[in-house]
């Protein structure tokens, strides 16, 4: 079997599996719930962990080619879980949705420096051909 059909496979499995899990998610929880930035920071990080699990299943020789911006990806998650502590650390709900909101920032800007990273190596692979 070649290799590109095993690596679509597990691309295609991951996917699923991820699917699978947002599925689960919205299944088991209240409409209020999913209107919260809570539930938006969660379905942007699993986001972020869909994108980069696909750069490293589906582009395994190129991923240590694309910078992946950890810092900005541990930023988010910091965010995301003191947003999500909001009542145990006493932070007002006010400023649990500011931090919530620059949590799916980091998350979204951490994805579109990814994607761009590997647009343009990939325009610069075609260009070299």
């Amino acid at each position: 079997m070649p290799t590109h059909n095993k690596q679509r496979r597990w691309t295609v499995i991951a996917s699923g599996l991820l699917v699978g899990a947002l599925a689960i998610v919205v299944t088991f929880t209240t409409n209020a719930a999913l209107v919260s930035p809570t539930a938006v920071a969660v379905v942007a990080a699993v986001g972020v962990m869909a994108l980069i699990l696909q750069l490293r299943l589906r582009f395994p020789q190129r991923s240590e080619e694309v910078h992946l911006p950890s810092w900005l990806n541990l930023a988010g998650g910091l965010l995301a879980i003191t947003a999500f502590l909001h009542d145990w650390i006493h932070i007002s709900v006010a400023v649990a949705e500011l931090i919530t909101l620059a949590a799916i920032g980091c998350f979204g800007v951490s994805g579109a420096l990814v994607l761009h990273n590997l647009r343009k190596r990939r325009v610069g692979n075609q260009s070299q051909n």
